[in-house]
């Protein structure tokens, strides 16, 4: 029966996005977690510093190599493999072992010149550190490289399961990611010292790779030998993933940048910007992300078959159901930005300037929130049209824009212009994602999107002064001098919030607040005594 769950076909897009969401947000909230770890006990400063900036160049060559080739590539040739074959599967198979066996000689590789090479990287990632620091740098990232061939390989297999709607093993994978990264903190730190840390990554990487073979072997995957660069399929990938390979390579150099800009701030400034990012992925990893993945199989399947119609329909109604839950969430993170920080971080080594610093990065972050939750959307809309030139040039354009606004902002901003800057650079590929994807399909239901969109944003602008306005009475009755009373004020001040974000959509009638209610009601609260038709009636 537990095998039965985990390896379930989510049925309609909502539903499938509710499993990631929901498998996300526990996720994220370990992730916070290990933060909160990290915090305590080492604060925002040098081996925080030194640990973020090791992650930069491993992280570099897991996205450029793996994450180009499973969103742009992989996931579209291995559905249509799939679904055009019949009951005939080889096919499918054989490439995904290609591709598997092909990621893990190049990703072993590429790690070993890491491990040798990585004293030259230090002085580039972070020239602003002392050379004690350096140092750190050097052993951490030394001891990183092999947790992208784990990751790598984990998500190979991963692409297998989105392909197949199978997304609870592949969205509950991070989970087990977190908790090595934990091990690590709290057991290996102690045995090996500080590089404990490092290994707690490897450990993790580990977990989440095992989790997903499990998957994609019950899914019907069997390993073999299989290794042809001149594959047909393995070309036609590779003629994709170039594309938005060059793409991640331009973001993952827009990383390095901050990452080197952060450098030359204050002690502490690269922890500092990498615990609001952390705090700002938290809601585009349970809302952004989870929609994309759930919507990339049917946009896909839609793109194969020709059916603009059916595309426009579910990636019109993917946008609208993302811009309900995002702005508002957006609106409350500004808010009460020193009350999540405070809650989640502010313990031991994490004292009050931390606090403010990196409460006032993660409130320029929010401004481009719902531009970081749709691109993940707009991007994929566009490979499932196997078009992955126009992503990438946009985004070339973005990251540099990013990059010029961050050198502008870094000197009278510090670490919150760094953050706005990252805001701006979203913003505008988002934008511009949206406007080169309604010329190129023609029908994108802009007129839903922009009714939908008012009525939103005037639910939030109403539930924002609910918020700001009960922050203050709060303030008397909750001891702000303590956990309870900071986690009290903006607990209550937030749900009742967002309560009254919930009764207005639902007075104003928008469409996204009732099908959402639908979807959760049929996905967790009735779905055993649904008819299996009902489940599958809508495909937004």
């Amino acid at each position: 029966m537990i095998t039965q769950a985990l390896n379930n076909q989510s049925k309609t897009i909502t539903g499938a996005a509710l499993i990631i969401a929901g498998a996300t947000l526990l996720s994220r909230i370990i992730g916070l977690v290990r933060d909160r770890i990290f915090a305590h006990y080492f604060g925002a400063g040098a081996i925080m510093d030194a640990y973020y900036a090791a992650f930069k160049i491993p992280d570099l060559i897991y996205n450029l190599l793996i994450v180009g080739a499973l969103t742009a590539g992989f996931i579209p040739v291995f559905t249509k493999l799939f679904q055009q074959h019949g009951e005939d599967k080889s096919l499918a198979w054989r490439m995904a072992n290609n591709i598997f066996n092909i990621a893990g000689i190049t990703l072993i590789i590429l790690g070993g010149l890491g491990v040798i090479f990585s004293q030259h990287f230090a002085p580039l990632i972070a020239p602003g550190f002392s050379e004690e620091n350096k140092m750190l740098v050097i052993t951490f990232t030394r001891i990183m490289f092999f947790s992208p061939i784990f990751l790598g390989l984990s998500m190979t297999l991963g692409g297998i399961l989105q392909s197949l709607r199978k997304f609870l093993l592949y969205s509950i994978a991070p989970i087990f990611y977190n908790v090595g990264i934990i091990i690590g903190a709290i057991v290996f730190v102690p045995i090996f010292g500080i590089t404990g840390l490092a290994w707690g990554v490897v450990f993790g990487a580990a977990m989440h790779f095992a989790l997903q073979f499990y998957g994609a072997w019950q899914s019907g995957y069997r390993w073999k030998w299989i290794f042809d660069l001149r594959d047909k399929e393995m070309v036609l990938i590779a003629k994709l993933m170039a594309p938005r390979t060059l793409g991640l390579a331009i973001s993952q150099l827009n990383i390095v940048v901050v990452t080197v800009l952060a450098s030359w701030l204050p002690l502490g400034s690269v922890a500092v910007y990498n615990y609001a990012n952390n705090l700002q992925g938290v809601p585009i990893g349970i809302i952004g992300i989870p929609f994309a993945l759930a919507v990339f199989p049917v946009l896909s399947s839609a793109a194969a078959k020709n059916d603009m119609q059916e595309f426009a329909k579910n990636l019109s109604a993917t946008i609208r159901q993302i811009l309900f839950l995002i702005i508002p969430v957006s609106i409350a993170i500004m808010l009460l930005r020193a009350q999540i920080v405070r809650v989640v971080l502010g313990t031991g080594a994490f004292d009050w300037e931390a606090t403010i610093h990196t409460a006032n990065a993660l409130a320029f972050f929010a401004f481009g929130l719902f531009a970081q939750s749709l691109i993940p959307l707009l991007a994929r809309a566009f490979y499932s049209l196997t078009d992955t030139q126009t992503p990438f040039i946009i985004g070339v354009i973005s990251e540099l824009i990013s990059i010029i606004a961050a050198l502008i902002l870094m000197k009278p901003l510090g670490v919150a212009g760094l953050a706005l800057a990252c805001s701006i650079g979203a913003t505008i590929n988002a934008v511009i994602l949206f406007i080169k994807l309604r010329q190129k399909i023609k029908i994108i239901e802009a007129e839903k999107i922009l009714s939908s969109l008012y009525r939103i944003l005037a639910a939030a602008l109403v539930m924002g002064l609910v918020i700001q306005w009960l922050k203050y009475p709060l303030a008397k009755i909750f001891n702000l001098n303590y956990f309870l009373g900071i986690f009290g004020q903006g607990f209550v001040a937030g749900v009742m919030g967002l309560a009254i974000y919930g009764l207005i959509c639902y007075l104003l009638k928008v469409p996204e607040f009732i099908h959402f209610k639908n979807s959760f009601e049929k996905r967790f609260l009735k779905s055993n005594n649904l008819p299996a038709e009902a489940m599958t009636d809508t495909k937004e």
